[in-house]
């Protein structure tokens, strides 16, 4: 049976050889390996220090911008009667002084025909050519042996990419073919059968009222006024009537005229500001960590830290007075942080609360773009992006941090070969001297019972 060196070390000799192997292996290596694991613990301090202060950054710009692209902190658009007409805000809106009166006269809405029934869909309808006309617009439909079918037809008409669409509808009474346009009178369209056409195709023609379709309803552009202005478009959906507003018209009400308003977000504001704050002086405070544990990145981090402190009087907007987060009620504390200055801020809020909304969701016309308003959310994220992108201030950081770790461990790796080389050295070593002394004490042995038998055989 064979036995591992180190078990058998010390049977011969007597002495704790295993011991005295794993002592030595010690003492060589375990001063290097405490010094690498402090450093690696080092290491790892300013990887989470630094991996902090990023997801702080990321965080931070993000929720900013998620804040702003929701909508909630723009005003929002309000109608006497959801019911009958909708409202909201467009992107790039400030709609403070939103005030009309809509009557809505008529709701735009789509052709449709149907044809008569037919007993089964896969059934002939007679070859040839249909033509689709809508508003001008020519398609030509052709019928040929591979498509003679009510499904052929459906799947021809509708694989014109035309703004008809082609279905089938069966019941009890058999199967028809529904053909639907788009909303609006211009969108109006005919279908007719060219004149070697298959006569059986008559069946799906319509023009001007008549032929083989019926005419279900017609088509017939929405018609409304605003404020005594009257207009006509082909969609019930309507973003160029009233500035920075979406309508859709849902119900038709001569009578009774649908009023336009608005809503300030003025407690999202309030509650933005202070939650602005907050992550601020998290953010600034994990960044003063990452910098005391960073010692050689602290000058890279030392711009970071002034280009944030430079967000509070940049001015991300183009009014002339109040384009800045400190124009609004930000303040510095005397250690670094931030608050929010209520008196200022309610005064600002009674006298310029445009200017407050732009400053997180900015006004976009043809003199308000985004270099000359960015707005907060836009700014604070091209800062992220700018340190965190590839070659950015923390991604250097980051991966001088990851080769210093790398590198800790390939020396931890190199001590620990290194010391089981040694040991294996030193195993060797004892075990032959140990068999060795084994040896010497069998010889010792041998003559110690020469010399009594001797001595015995004497007396």
């Amino acid at each position: 049976m064979t036995t591992s060196i180190a078990n058998s070390l010390g049977f011969g000799s007597g002495i704790d050889t295993a011991k005295l192997v794993s002592d030595l292996t010690a003492a060589s290596s375990q001063p290097k390996l405490d010094r690498i694991k402090t450093l690696s613990n080092a290491n790892q301090a300013k990887v989470s220090a630094l991996a902090q202060a990023r997801s702080d950054l990321e965080g931070f710009a993000s929720s900013l911008s998620d804040l702003v692209t929701g909508g909630t902190l723009r005003t929002q658009p309000t109608s006497s009667n959801t019911a009958a007409l909708e409202a909201k805000a467009l992107p790039g809106s400030l709609l403070g002084g939103l005030a009309a009166s809509v009557t809505i006269n008529q709701l735009a809405r789509a052709q449709t025909l149907y044809s008569p029934y037919q007993a089964s869909a896969s059934t002939p309808v007679g070859q040839g050519t249909l033509t689709l006309n809508i508003g001008g617009t020519v398609h030509d439909i052709i019928i040929s042996a591979n498509n003679d079918s009510l499904t052929g037809l459906r799947d021809s008409i509708n694989a014109t990419g035309s703004s008809v669409t082609a279905s089938i509808v069966s019941d009890s009474a058999g199967n028809r073919l529904v053909l639907k346009g788009a909303t609006g009178a211009p969108n109006a369209f005919s279908l007719t059968p060219s004149a070697n056409s298959d006569p059986a195709l008559s069946r799906f023609a319509y023009s001007a009222g008549a032929g083989g379709m019926t005419l279900g309803q017609s088509a017939q552009n929405a018609l409304f006024s605003i404020d005594g202005i009257e207009m006509s478009r082909t969609s019930n959906t309507i973003s160029d009537a009233v500035t920075g507003v979406e309508l859709t018209l849902k119900q038709a009400n001569t009578t009774n005229p649908i009023l336009l308003g608005a809503t300030r977000p003025t407690d999202m504001l309030r509650q933005t500001l202070n939650d602005f704050v907050s992550a601020f002086n998290t953010l600034k405070a994990d960044l003063g960590k990452a910098r005391s544990a960073n010692s050689g990145g602290g000058q890279a981090l030392a711009g970071l830290d002034r280009e944030l402190n430079g967000l509070l009087n940049r001015a991300v907007t183009s009014h002339a007075t109040v384009n800045s987060l400190n124009d609004i009620g930000i303040a510095t504390n005397r250690d670094g942080t931030i608050r929010v200055d209520q008196a200022k801020l309610d005064k600002v809020i009674a006298s310029n609360p445009d200017e407050i909304e732009a400053i997180f969701s900015p006004l976009r016309t043809a003199n308000h773009n985004e270099t000359s308003d960015p707005g907060i959310a836009s700014v604070m994220n091209g800062l992220a992006q700018k340190m965190t992108t590839t070659d950015g201030v923390l991604d250097v950081l980051g991966a001088r941090l990851k080769r210093e770790g790398d590198a800790l461990l390939a020396s931890r790796t190199d001590i620990e070969t290194r010391a089981e080389s040694y040991r294996q050295r030193l195993e060797k070593q004892y075990s032959t001297m140990d068999s060795r002394i084994g040896a010497l004490k069998a010889t010792q042995s041998y003559l110690d019972q020469q010399i009594q038998l001797w001595s015995n055989q004497s007396n």
